[in-house]
């Protein structure tokens, strides 16, 4: 699988080449060219940011239909702790989850189930290396690739556990094939995802060579049929009481909920793509001391944030701490449960993908080229030019991605310092300075700003077009 499979893709028919998205990915990996947005591969992270901003709804995740339940003769549900905070007074887990069993499932492992297990062996490993603190959270994969990518410093920090939705999914296969008896292929382990990161994990994990996660149902999807479901069942009086999650388990649903699980008051949790990036930036200046558990979400308010879930995260928020008032601390722990299935089995590399060079001394060149451009763009970080900054269009320029041209001020700089130098040689000409290579002179340059006044004019219509103005 390629090891920067995405699952945040773009729709050109739809895209209308507006700035909103290239203003907003944190690791600055959309252009706007030709009128259209592009997306770097090896910059993007799957955060979903794109999805989330965009006004023409050209950006969208890849997951799989609820149909790709019929192609296996077993499946088997991994409802994640966000699904249950997307439904209004809810106060029993077993309603949902007896009501995946209705919708078609044979069979429903929690996840948040096997986060209790992950928290338990968190607490063990952080007590075993100490001098590995503070150590980062790898639940979130977009957390994770942004540190393989933009923080090497960091990897070793780096808490070398599979995710809950992994550990569910060994655990819900190896019961599976006990209890029925099939071959694994004929199996089908299903993630209910409240992100498109999950469906990235689950096409290229980072920490494991394959995820058992089969296919990945988005919430959204999800949502409408299982309200019908859960109705059905609320009116039964007495239905299965099949949850396996306490507290510690829902709650890593939301910010703060996977450290509140490791009985510490030493740790941090941030939620929101740009403030992780400030954390991480924080941590490798070392500005952070006496931490030992740093829990980072891509999605604001944690994964109750997630691009494919329904309802606003904050809300969500709210409605999981609700429910889990009642609830036991842990139903799950490590005695009943091998831990093989927990650690990581193959480390995570760093990618120099925003390297500029391929070795120290033309990284350091390109660089010293980038700094001299900068100087020479007017420092507005428009976006007109497609790119977010003045810094990203130098980039670009050193990579060979664009041109100065692309800039629209430096342009116009450029007409202004070409009528100048025409307005010198017409003097020229007037006294007889230079005859008819002054002539062709002027020649040459009225067409370098006709040239020029051209490219202006299609960044114009462009931005009109983007605006609506033009309409």
């Amino acid at each position: 699988m390629d090891k920067f499979y995405h699952s945040v893709r773009l729709d050109e028919a739809l895209c209308k080449g507006c700035i909103n998205c290239i203003k907003r990915c944190p690791t600055e990996a959309i252009r706007v060219r030709g009128g259209k947005a592009s997306i770097n591969n090896k910059f993007c992270i799957d955060c979903g940011e794109c999805i989330r901003v965009c006004p023409h709804h050209a950006k969208h995740a890849t997951y799989d239909k609820l149909d790709v339940m019929r192609q296996y003769e077993y499946t088997v549900a991994l409802p994640a702790p966000s699904l249950y905070s997307q439904f209004n007074n809810l106060d029993d887990v077993n309603i949902v989850l007896n009501a995946l069993i209705r919708m078609g499932f044979d069979d429903v492992f929690e996840v948040g189930a096997a986060a209790e297990l992950v928290s338990e062996a968190t607490r063990q490993y952080i007590s075993e290396h100490e001098g590995q603190i503070p150590l980062i959270s790898t639940a979130c994969p977009s957390v994770v690739r942004l540190i393989r990518v933009r923080f090497p410093n960091l990897i070793p920090h780096l808490l070398p556990l599979n995710p809950p939705v992994e550990v569910a999914a060994v655990l819900a296969a190896r019961r599976a094939m006990e209890q029925t008896g099939l071959p694994r292929e004929k199996i089908g382990i299903m993630f209910i995802s409240p992100c498109p990161s999950k469906v990235t994990y689950a096409k290229a994990p980072l920490g494991t060579e394959k995820s058992e996660v089969d296919k990945v149902l988005a919430i959204k999807d999800v949502y409408p049929k299982l309200l019908a479901c859960m109705k059905a069942v609320g009116s039964q009086e007495d239905y299965p009481q099949i949850g396996t999650a306490g507290k510690i388990g829902i709650s890593w649903g939301h910010s703060g909920g996977e450290a509140s699980g490791l009985f510490t008051e030493s740790y941090l949790a941030a939620d929101g793509i740009e403030n992780v990036i400030r954390v991480l930036e924080d941590m490798e200046d070392q500005k952070f001391t006496n931490l030992r558990f740093v829990e980072l979400n891509a999605c604001n308010g944690g994964c109750v944030g997630g691009v494919l879930t329904v309802e606003n995260p904050y809300v969500a928020e709210v409605k999981l701490k609700r429910l889990r008032k009642y609830m036991p601390v842990a139903r799950s722990h490590m005695d009943d449960n091998p831990e093989d299935m927990i650690r990581w089995t193959t480390g995570v590399q760093y990618e120099p993908v925003f390297s500029l060079g391929g070795n120290l001394m033309e990284s350091f060149s390109r660089l010293n080229q980038v700094e001299r451009l900068v100087k020479k763009f007017p420092g507005l970080d428009c976006g007109s030019c497609g790119a977010p900054t003045c810094k990203a269009l130098a980039e670009d320029i050193v990579r060979g991605n664009a041109s100065e041209r692309d800039c629209v001020y430096y342009l116009r700089e450029n007409l202004h310092k070409l009528s100048g130098e025409i307005s010198g040689l017409a003097d020229d000409l007037e006294e007889n300075k230079g005859g008819k290579e002054t002539l062709n002179l002027i020649k040459e340059y009225l067409q370098r700003i006709s040239d020029e006044m051209s490219l202006l004019d299609k960044k114009e219509d462009e931005k009109d077009d983007r605006t609506g103005f033009g309409e």
